[in-house]
């Protein structure tokens, strides 16, 4: 019995490469890692991953997807050099969109790689949108200025003849006027973004909020003989900064008396929608313009984005009131939405969490 099993030992040949262990600590430190880890033994396959590496989609069935990260792991096993690279890497198995990756791979101990890959997307992307904030910025400033400098060259040339300069004095203004707007909208839009309202909220009214706004909007909306009118839900409040709502709010009653047609009516409606664990409060507002073609409402809300730029230019818009809308809900837990119909006009709302029973007893 015990020859039968000396021989069946020895006729039995060992694995051909066996797992590797891996050094004392790695799995525990792999397990809590934030980072898309992998190590990989000299076959190139798994031997463990961190928990964001399956959900990166980097691993499935102990192989490592990425044929780029491969390449790098293999040229660190031949030489033992840590190397680190950028890599643009598919975001899922169909499609072109792709993730911007930071990879770190390393030997670790005798015979295993480890790769540390970061997810650096968002950041590109927020990068990419400050340049090009930047970029529009200078562009819509230029507009003005240049606008100004021209008519300033007219003026000095007009001197002598009172009606040219009375009307090239007019263009000055709007010019000035669009301006200010423009540069406004930026220091809000900036303060916005340095200033989260759930930091230090305070318990705001609606009613408050709508009745600013409208008062604010009044004389514009009379000399255009649009009625400003308001309904719905009244007593509700949220948490939050007064102020910030009173902008958001009223930047969408400002589009709507600007480009309602004369005579129209702009509709302010507040109601509460019950949505399960928190109550959450819709404020929306209703206009009677042209309504906004569908393939343009997905960027109604970008930075500096016009339906119609050359009408927004003659009113003297900036392109940055919806940006703002949009901003302001985000930072209060909400969202800005838009339904809209050509021919009908529009509906922009502003979602916010109800303030709770306890939020408004403090």
């Amino acid at each position: 019995m015990s020859y039968r099993a000396s021989l069946r030992e020895h006729l039995t040949p060992p694995p051909a490469n066996p797992t590797p262990l891996l050094p004392s600590g790695v799995a525990d430190v792999l397990a809590v890692l934030r980072s898309s880890a992998v190590v990989l033994d000299r076959d190139d396959r798994v031997v463990r991953a961190s928990p964001a590496a399956y959900s990166f989609g980097l691993v499935r069935n102990q192989a490592l997807l990425s044929e780029d990260l491969l390449d790098l792991a293999r040229r660190v096993r031949r030489d033992g050099e840590i190397r680190e690279a950028e890599l643009e890497m598919p975001r899922g198995r169909f499609g072109t969109a792709t993730r911007s990756v930071l990879a770190r791979v390393a030997p670790l101990g005798s015979s295993l790689i480890l790769l540390l890959v970061e997810d650096h997307t968002e950041a590109r992307r927020v990068d990419e949108v400050r340049r090009d904030f930047v970029a529009n910025v200078s562009h819509e400033l230029k507009t003005p200025v240049g606008a100004m400098a021209l008519l300033a060259e007219a003026l000095l040339d007009a001197a002598d003849d009172p009606e040219a300069v009375r009307r090239f004095a007019g263009r000055v203004q709007h010019e000035s006027d669009r301006l200010s707007r423009l540069v406004r909208d930026v220091i809000e839009l900036s303060r916005l973004q340095g200033h989260d309202p759930l930091d230090s909220p305070s318990l705001v009214s609606i009613d408050e909020v709508v009745a600013d706004v409208v008062d604010r909007s009044r004389l514009t909306a009379e000399a255009r003989r649009i009625t400003l009118v308001c309904g719905g839900v009244r007593g509700v409040k949220v948490t939050g900064d007064a102020r910030q709502l009173v902008t958001a709010i009223g930047n969408l009653v400002d589009n709507a008396v600007r480009y309602g047609p004369e005579g129209s009516r702009v509709a302010v409606a507040t109601e509460l929608v019950d949505e399960g664990a928190q109550a959450v409060v819709e404020i929306s507002v209703t206009d009677e313009g042209p309504g906004i073609a569908e393939p343009e409402r997905d960027r109604i809300f970008e930075r500096f984005y016009r339906v119609d730029s050359a009408r927004s230019r003659e009113t003297g818009g900036t392109g940055l009131g919806l940006s703002i809308v949009k901003h302001v809900a985000a930072g209060h837990g909400g969202e800005a939405t838009v339904w809209s119909a050509e021919g009908t006009g529009s509906t922009f709302t502003v979602r916010l969490p109800a303030a709770t029973m306890t939020e408004e007893s403090t």
